[in-house]
């Protein structure tokens, strides 16, 4: 309470209002012709109240994940529609119908003739795939209608659709702010919340296929046989869904629990603790997916800790978990404790020489750029340096750096961003077919999304940050779906199929991000929040301890210019990336403008491609954001009586608030950067409502997310 009191006091201060945020944005009154409250617990599978009798689908075959599957259309099926047989490729009634097979965990769902009479049919070469046809199907119908044709097609690209949750035993999610974690260890194994249900359910309906339960920051605890038990709790609930669990390890186990006096993956004892706990878990487990590991990072511990490297620690790892099935996911998430040339290039340099070192169950998971998932951020140049290495890419879903759960930010056109990006490795050679082993051949490929969801009675804090979570699982199927059609089935699904509600949402979507990127730091500015909570603008603060913890570090604005210097002349970043693409790169005048101050650092008055300087261009975007967050308050005004009344009345009071945020990132920002170049603001625009030293006296010591 004491967080959101110091919040709502700086709105109040930022924006003169003299009432309460809730008085100003008022309250939707009730109307017999409005919809019905939604509290948004029911995701994207908002069933139709009149279903399809329970003979309307029939299953061939007997399995958790056959009837869960039967169940889902059951509820989810419009009155009238059917008949629908559900079955597997197996199964003489759909051999006899010659379908193309769709691979693994794919389906195909079309019309057919079964005894004479008009069937859909939902199929797979297993029963995984049977399940997401189901949820096809459900989808078509939210989104076309029930009359709509029936003939879809799909398989996953990709094989591991991981959500990452960084939950820790005492409930506190880091970085996560909707609520508490969604695990209630302490009930578990005993209570089996109904809710782990629906979780599952949700995720199988967007093909997810794995969930990590505990952060990567790990305590040692988790591996225990107490632990262990509760995790299996959580497997057995999931597996119907098709859902396996992971565990996030703690490199440092075998000192903790075992006794050992040391972690060196070279001795052997440690190497036969970890088999033996890999055994433990999966007699208690046994389709479990295996370990996601951080080490040597931000104070975890690791094998660099004596002298090893990381492959030296996944294989080791990987050894204890192959008997089983079982992978390792080791992440490429480092940067070292002393100065560094430039943190962006530390990650390269540590892994680009273990390339093809890793055994054949480990992949590196690399995240979407190389610092820390920023606004913008180029592609991770490590995508495209490992070709005989599996990368699986990590995205953040919860957005630490984007405004917490109350800004409107969808992330699909950032993740589309990164997985569209060309290495320059080859034509065509898009991250998107590094991820799904298309370029170089690897069948072990994966997609990390670092979950937003909480014990929030609407999952991720605010409707539509449900969204984000939806267009992570469905780009984890098919890296090639664009962000509007996403956008556009999510709305369907989540808002229903009132045109006028259909374009202003999807409109509201696909301009979120940029705005957000405008305000923050656009042109490539980056790392400029806060310390700790990284909650609000911060672009002054270096007195950190270490300098990569610095905004300043990442700006370096001085009165000549402002920007990192990347290229030869700098820290030369630039040449980790393909030689055609650094060669671009090194040139600001070939250097995407969104990523101009990445890579160069540039006088205020470098003159940009639209005739502007470079400081008018930067000022203007600030104003442009801002703008853009007050025409999306404008045009939700728009839909009220079209949506409920309670999710209207929530999402109407975070548009408020986000607008004076993006007015306090606009402020306090052109305030530092003016007492750095001692420039005028462009022509027409508004001074900052405050002095510099007023936003610096701004503090938020209890801010969502952030472990105190």
């Amino acid at each position: 309470m004491r967080a959101k009191a110091l919040r709502l006091g700086l709105f109040l201060l930022l924006s003169g209002a003299s009432t309460p945020l809730l008085a100003q944005t008022g309250t939707v009154p009730a109307a017999s012709d409005q919809p019905a409250p939604d509290d948004g617990y029911r995701l994207w599978m908002r069933y139709p109240a009149r279903t399809v009798a329970p003979d309307a689908v029939t299953v061939r075959g007997r399995s958790a994940t056959l009837d869960a599957a039967a169940a889902e259309l059951r509820r989810g099926l419009p009155a009238g529609f059917g008949p629908v047989l559900l079955a597997t490729a197996r199964d003489p009634h759909i051999q006899a119908l010659r379908l193309p097979s769709p691979g693994p965990e794919g389906y195909v769902v079309r019309r057919a003739s079964i005894g004479g009479r008009s069937t859909v049919v939902v199929t797979g070469d297993d029963e995984r795939g049977v399940l997401y046809g189901a949820f096809a199907l459900l989808r078509q119908v939210a989104v076309n209608g029930a009359s709509a044709a029936i003939d879809l097609r799909s398989r996953p690209r990709v094989a591991l659709r991981v959500l990452d949750h960084w939950d820790n035993l005492d409930g506190v999610v880091e970085r996560g702010y909707a609520g508490k974690s969604l695990w209630d260890w302490w009930t578990l194994p005993d209570y089996r919340d109904p809710r782990y249900t629906d979780y599952a359910r949700a995720n199988a309906a967007i093909g997810i296929n794995g969930t990590v339960l505990n952060n990567v920051n790990a305590k040692a605890e988790s591996l225990t046989a107490p632990y262990i038990a509760k995790a299996a709790a959580l497997a057995d609930i999931f597996r119907p869904y098709g859902i396996k669990v992971y565990l996030s390890a703690r490199f440092s186990a075998p000192i903790e629990l075992g006794g050992l006096k040391t972690a060196d993956p070279r001795d052997p004892a440690v190497g036969r603790w970890w088999r033996a706990k890999a055994d433990e878990i999966y007699r208690a487990i046994p389709d479990f997916g295996g370990f996601l590991v951080k080490a040597n990072s931000e104070g975890q511990p690791g094998p660099r800790d004596y002298g090893a490297t990381h492959a030296d620690g996944a294989n080791m790892l990987a050894a204890a978990v192959k008997p089983h099935g079982g992978i390792v996911m080791w992440r490429a998430f480092v940067y070292a404790d002393t100065d560094p040339d430039d943190r962006a290039k530390q990650a390269y340099d540590e892994f680009k020489p273990l390339d093809g070192r890793f055994a054949d169950n480990v992949v590196v998971q690399v995240k979407n750029g190389a610092i820390d998932f920023q606004p913008r951020e180029p592609f991770h140049p490590l995508f495209g340096a490992m070709p005989r290495t599996p990368l699986m890419i990590e995205f953040q879903i919860t957005k630490e750096y984007l405004g917490f759960a109350t800004h409107l930010a969808y992330l699909a056109p950032l993740f589309a961003e990164t997985l569209d990006a060309q290495t320059g490795t080859a034509p065509g050679a898009a991250v998107a077919r590094v991820v799904d082993g298309s370029l170089e051949g690897h069948r072990l490929t994966g997609m990390a999304g670092v979950a937003n969801i909480g014990d929030s009675r609407d999952w991720t804090g605010s409707p539509f940050n449900q969204a984000n979570w939806y267009a992570f699982g469905r780009l984890a199927w098919d890296p090639g779906l664009t962000p509007e059609a996403i956008a556009h089935e999510w709305t369907a699904q989540t808002f229903g199929r009132d045109p006028q509600v259909m374009r202003i949402v999807t409109d509201m979507l696909m301009r979120s991000r940029e705005a957000v990127v405008d305000y923050t730091g656009a042109l490539g500015l980056a790392h400029l929040m806060a310390t700790g909570h990284h909650y609000g603008p911060a672009p002054w603060v270096s007195d950190l301890k270490r300098p990569e913890w610095n905004p300043v570090y990442y700006h370096r604005a001085d009165r000549g210019g402002i920007g990192f210097d990347r290229t030869k002349t700098g820290s030369n970043a630039v040449a980790q990336y393909a030689p055609s693409l650094a060669a671009r790169l090194a040139d600001p005048r070939t250097t995407p403008e969104g990523e101009l101050l990445w890579f160069h650092h540039l006088p205020w008055d470098y003159r940009m491609a639209s005739g502007q300087t470079l400081w008018e261009t930067l000022a203007r975007r600030y104003d442009r954001g801002v703008d853009t967050v007050a025409a999306m308050r404008r045009e939700w005004e728009a839909l009220r009586g079209r949506v409920d009344p309670q999710r209207w009345a929530k999402t109407a009071t975070f548009l408020a608030v986000q607008e004076r945020e993006a007015r306090w990132w606009r402020d306090a920002s052109l305030s530092y950067w003016m007492s750095v170049n001692h420039l005028p603001l462009p022509a027409g625009m508004a001074p900052p409502a405050h002095d510099l030293d007023w936003y610096k006296q701004q503090r938020f010591p209890f801010a969502p997310g952030n472990p105190q």
